[in-house]
């Protein structure tokens, strides 16, 4: 059966100036208010997944979430929730980063089930400065002993501009898009 082909750019839109001046936010949301939009970019995701014999999910809060339990669903692996500070109940591992306008933190419970053989797929909406997938994927790496090369940064848009994804792959992690957008 072959497989059909479908242009994700055209369903996510600009917003200029958002958050803050100067920033052109790639918005999802057309892109998963369509149902076929949403359900093609789930199926790359899922492929992609596959490919990489994930054996969990993490969403990285909160537009994570929406791609990456799905996929777990699918996949039945386990879904894992990296949050911000304060949202997750019990100890938590937490890594702070820097964001392309500003600072934030992840948190993921200590108690989480992973263990150093695992291969773990972590997936967000987009890639920017890298800062926030790599924050995430430190914890993996240092609270939990996973392997680099053990450890995908998925999301559905790059923005090379912003070198995100080019910043990743020094690290020693793996990184895949779907789609990318030049700017910033």
């Amino acid at each position: 059966m072959g497989r059909t082909s479908m242009d994700l750019k055209k369903y996510i839109r600009t917003v200029l100036d958002f958050p803050i001046e100067g920033i052109e936010f790639r918005d999802i949301t057309s892109l998963v208010e369509n149902p076929q939009s949403f359900n093609y970019a789930l199926m790359q995701l899922t492929n992609d997944c596959m490919d990489f014999k994930a054996d969990k999910i993490i969403g990285i809060e909160s537009r994570g979430f929406v791609f990456g339990a799905p996929l777990a669903r699918d996949l039945e692996v386990p879904f894992v929730m990296a949050r911000k500070p304060g949202k997750l109940p019990g100890q938590c591992y937490t890594q702070s980063y820097k964001l392309e306008y500003g600072e934030a933190s992840l948190s993921i419970q200590c108690n989480t089930p992973i263990r150093n053989t695992d291969k773990v797929v972590i997936i967000d909406d987009l890639i920017a400065t890298g800062g926030t997938a790599i924050a995430c994927a430190d914890i993996l790496y240092n609270a939990f002993d996973v392997p680099k090369e053990n450890i995908l940064i998925l999301a559905v848009i790059d923005l090379p501009d912003l070198k995100g994804s080019a910043i990743i792959q020094q690290q020693g992690y793996n990184v895949k898009t779907l789609v990318e957008f030049e700017g910033t």
